[in-house]
């Protein structure tokens, strides 16, 4: 072969080596940018589920809280009610005794008009 044939290829093998080296760089390069973006993309996620599991945990308590003051008012609902069952059994029997009384104070009534009418009666008579 020529002299001139072995250094073209020589040339070209160095070219194409040179290029494999540049595109080998670059991919490395670039293979080193994904991971840093995917690295700072996990950090992300986490800070947000670190957020996230913080809120949930205040909700959780908030929960909590609620639940017991929820209880603690039924408790008291039904406390009062029985209260006022209580207070409309009274009010009941109350009734009851007034309309027992209102029937009494009708027949005095009555019996002071039969007795009023007897004692005019006998004024009449004297």
């Amino acid at each position: 072969m020529s002299t001139v044939l072995i250094v073209v290829i020589v040339i070209v093998v160095l070219v194409l080596v040179a290029a494999a080296v540049v595109i080998g760089r670059r991919a490395a390069a670039r293979r080193r940018l994904e991971k840093q973006r995917l690295a700072e993309r996990a950090n992300a996620h986490r800070s947000e589920a670190q957020a996230r599991a913080a809120k949930a945990s205040e909700l959780s308590e908030e929960e909590q809280a609620k639940r017991a003051k929820a209880e603690a008012a039924a408790v008291e609902a039904e406390r009062h009610a029985q209260l006022a069952e209580e207070k409309r059994a009274h009010a009941d029997q109350l009734a009851d005794e007034s309309e027992g009384a209102g029937e009494r104070v009708e027949r005095e009534r009555e019996r002071e008009r039969m007795h009023g009418h007897k004692a005019d009666e006998i004024e009449e008579d004297l």
